[in-house]
């Protein structure tokens, strides 16, 4: 294959640069507590300093997979399936998804939304962040809206977010992992203040899970 023939199937989703696939128990928002399939594909620039998955940014890392060998081995895991990152919205999810759909499974994504929504999405979990924001679209989209709060500017952020989701997604705030003793508190007193927010916690990183 040459390198034009492999750019042509990236550009249109039918490789994707697969960083890891892994079959675990979600460990944040709605569905935790629950056995997925995670599927990390690399390719992100929003640039999150307080990023845990650095080593994703750098699509040219990993390897271009073909998206018909993903379902291949998710199918044999979970009929839940989890597509995160890196940004996976990045690339065109829709040939990834459309083939999970074919097997019967569920599709989630977690995206910060920086990027034009593809693919066919039983769930969405919008992540936005300060640098790189949402698209529009998925605003109205989302069932899900998980706000990661590292410092207390974070909350006006939040609120910001929370304002354009539609009025059926659920609404969490987050700690991120290497400020939790001090922001965890922050954000039960701040939930308890305002209850429209739930508490989402990494659960799996308690669980000393991946």
């Amino acid at each position: 294959m040459t390198r034009s023939e492999r750019q042509e199937l990236i550009d249109k989703g039918l490789l994707l640069p697969l960083m890891e696939e892994f079959y675990t128990i979600q460990g944040e928002g709605f569905h935790k507590g629950t056995a997925a399939y995670f599927v990390r594909i690399g390719g992100c620039d929003v640039g999150c300093h307080w990023c845990d998955v650095k080593e994703s940014w750098l699509a040219e890392l990993h390897p271009p997979t073909e998206t018909e060998k993903i379902v291949a081995n998710a199918v044999k895991y979970s009929k839940t399936i989890v597509v995160t990152g890196g940004e996976p919205l990045t690339w065109n999810m829709t040939p990834l998804t459309t083939q999970l759909k074919e097997k019967g499974l569920q599709t989630h994504i977690e995206t910060s939304g920086a990027y034009k929504l593809t693919g066919v999405w039983d769930w969405i979990c919008l992540s936005p962040k300060k640098l790189k924001l949402p698209t529009e679209e998925i605003y109205g989209k989302a069932h899900e809206l998980k706000m990661i709060i590292y410092n207390k500017s974070d909350f006006k952020f939040a609120e910001e977010q929370a304002a354009k989701v539609n009025k059926d997604c659920i609404l969490y705030l987050q700690p991120e992992w290497s400020k939790r003793d001090k922001v965890v508190p922050e954000i039960v007193e701040y939930v308890m203040a305002n209850p429209k927010w739930k508490v989402s916690l990494q659960t799996h990183k308690y669980l000393n899970i991946p």
